[in-house]
Parts: structure tokens; C-alpha cells; sequence
């Protein structure tokens, strides 16, 4: 099933400079750096040029940001700090801080120590939300190694055949580099999160009842009634392992938090992250790599489509057309999200600087 922007939820387009320019005067504002506040507002702008409004990993963030950094949640500036270093790996304690900054020095780590080694694994503890998994995976696609970012996350999934949530919705982020677009491979492990439920139950409009179930475990197409019970994994079963897994690659290995431990209120929160980087010359020419990719996915475009009118995509192609669409024709922000910045903007006295798409 498939969800278009309509006019059941009323959203505003904003020019992608002046969402990027808000963003981080916002974040200033709220403690962070230049630096800080320049990289956590590209990783928020990216997710909403990316992205369906619903799924709440863009703009709507800010709300988070700001509630965490004045409690003590977020701490900017943080003190982060290499705690483990070995010839292919390294362990960043992020002191609580930014999520998309600390998984930018892990990634950048990753990818340096990969060009010498051929592969890398750089982990993070104690860190916060790290917006999109497949915008840190393109990071090392844009240096040209294929890249691999993970990330745990608060409980909002059971174990299959439970209802209590026990693990998050722990999303991969995948990207092999290209001449042309990269493949970016950028998925949570639950069939949707609760934001875009949020967005349908708006709506008014039926979920699929494959997404989430009541908390005494039946399953619903109303979004409302699913809100308090636990979101449904891809692929059943199979889902719940890669969820399992990446927590086991994540806070079990970094000595952070995991399971139902990682959210407890908006103090204490306590995410981390794994970053792979490998550099493709490690194991093949080049020139012979790009060849063989290329001729897989010549293949792969050729097969016939079910409906013409939905030729077959590669994995990030539709968001990088979105991104694409919406720098030239503004980037949608519903409504009620508008008010609400306005409000935040006032609190924190920086103006609201969002510009209206022309």
C-alpha cells in the first residue's frame, strides 16, 4: 500500500536553503556549535528532502532536539572521545552527544582507517538518534568504498510472537558507490514506524494489518489503536532476528545500552551505532567492479514489470528523485509541524526564516 502527500493533511513547501538555514539556527540556539549544528542540519534536511513528511525523520525532529538538549539528553558539545583503537576498528564514546555528529567522526574514522586496511568497523556508545541509517552509509559511497551503518533504537517492536516491545526498529543503511546515483539501501527493520501512523490515524486513512498490533496483540488497520501496542517486523520472524542482531551489534558490543533499556524517558536515552567501510580495490580492480555492477544492474532494469506504468527501481532511486523534485519545487511540511516551529522559534528567539517555495 502506498501513501501520497494528499489534501487530508494540509502541508506547506519551503525552500531546501531555508529549511537547512532554520534548522541550524535552531540548533545554535539550543547549545550546539557551528560545526555540530551544520552537520545535524544536513543529516535533518537530507531526511526530509528524502522522505515522506509522516515518517517524522526530517524537520519534525527538531521538537525532539530541542526537548532533549534543554533536559540534559542531548548534550552539545560533548565531550567525545576514542576509547578503543585497533588496526581495522575503533570504539567512540559519544558522551551523550548529537547523534548525527557522532556517527559522521565514526563513518569519516571508518573510511579513513578502510583506505589503509581494506575494511574497517567503528562503533559508537552512549549517542543519541542518528537520523538516517543510508546517509551515513552514503558517506562512504561518496569516497567510493561501499558503506554500511547500523544502529539501535528505542523499544518499539516485540519479539515474534510477543506484545511487549523488547527491541527497536534498529535500521541498516547499505550504499555501494557508482558513477552515477549510488545504490543506497536504507531500511528499518518494522514494517512502518509509529510517525507515519501517526500521519494515516491525521488522515483518517486505514493502515495495512501487517504494520503494528494492539497491545493485547490483535492485529488492526486502525493506526489509533495500534499506537500503544507494537510495531510489526519485516519479513515476520526474519525481521525480529536482524532486529535481535543488530542490538547485538550495537549496544551489546559497545557496552551501551540495548533492548528495552535504550529509552527510558527523554533524559535518558542511550542509542549506539556500528559503521562498516570497505574499500572494493581490497578485493577487486576497480574498473573490473564497476563493469560487473554495472552488467547486474543492466539486468535487473531490463526485467519486465508487473505494471508498466511502475518500472523496476534501485534501492535509494526513488529518494534521490525525490530530493531531486524537491529542491526545485520546495520541500513539504505539513501544517500542525509549521505551527509548531513557529512556537519553537519564538521560545528560542531566532527568527522563522523558513521561505516559501517559488
Amino acid at each position: 500500500m502506498t501513501y501520497r502527500l494528499d489534501d487530508r493533511v494540509a502541508v506547506e513547501r519551503f525552500s531546501e536553503a531555508s529549511l537547512r538555514a532554520f534548522t541550524e539556527s535552531v540548533l545554535r540556539a539550543l547549545g550546539a556549535s557551528r560545526d555540530e549544528a551544520r552537520i545535524n542540519a544536513d543529516g535533518v534536511t537530507t531526511a526530509s528532502l528524502w522522505w515522506h513528511p509522516g515518517q517524522g525523520q526530517g524537520l519534525e525532529k527538531l521538537f525532539r532536539y530541542a526537548r532533549r538538549m534543554r533536559n540534559g539528553g542531548i548534550r552539545p558539545n560533548a565531550a567525545m572521545s576514542w576509547v578503543r583503537e585497533g588496526p581495522a576498528t575503533a570504539l567512540l564514546d559519544a558522551g551523550k552527544g548529537l547523534g548525527y555528529v557522532a556517527a559522521r567522526r565514526a563513518m569519516d574514522r571508518a573510511i579513513e582507517i578502510a583506505e589503509r586496511s581494506g575494511i574497517a568497523m567503528v562503533a559508537v556508545r552512549h549517542s543519541n538518534h542518528f537520523g538516517i541509517a543510508g546517509y551515513h552509509a552514503k558517506r562512504a559511497a561518496d569516497a567510493g568504498l561501499i558503506g554500511i551503518a547500523v544502529t539501535n533504537a528505542g523499544a518499539e517492536m516485540a519479539p515474534w510472537g510477543a506484545t511487549r516491545p523488547i527491541l527497536g526498529t534498529n535500521p541498516w543503511g547499505i550504499a555501494v558507490p557508482r558513477g552515477g546515483p549510488h545504490i543506497i539501501l536504507d531500511m528499518a527493520l518494522t514494517q512502518s514506524g509509529k510517525g507515519m501512523m501517526r500521519w494515516l490515524g491525521r488522515a483518517g486513512l486505514p493502515m495495512p494489518d501487517t504494520w503494528a498490533l494492539t497491545p493485547d496483540g490483535s492485529r488492526t488497520t486502525d493506526a489509533s489503536a495500534a499506537m500503544d501496542g507494537p510495531l510489526l517486523p519485516i519479513g515476520d520472524y526474519k525481521g525480529y532476528g536482524l532486529s535481535l542482531i543488530t542490538d547485538a551489534l550495537t549496544g551489546v558490543l559497545t557496552g551501551s545500552l540495548f533492548g528495552a533499556q535504550v529509552f527510558q524517558d527523554d533524559e535518558n536515552y542511550d542509542v549506539a551505532h556500528t559503521m562498516i567501510a570497505i574499500r572494493i580495490e581490497a578485493f577487486i580492480a576497480r574498473g573490473r567492479f564497476d563493469e560487473r555492477l554495472e552488467a547486474l544492474i543492466a539486468d535487473l532494469l531490463a526485467a519486465p514489470p508487473i505494471d508498466p506504468e511502475r518500472p523496476v527501481q534501485l534501492p535509494g532511486q526513488a529518494e534521490q528523485e525525490r530530493a531531486r523534485r524537491r529542491i526545485k519545487h520546495g520541500v513539504p511540511v505539513d501544517s500542525e509541524t509549521v505551527a509548531g516551529l513557529r512556537d519553537l522559534a519564538r521560545e528560542l528567539g531566532v527568527p522563522f526564516a523558513l521561505e516559501a517555495a517559488t
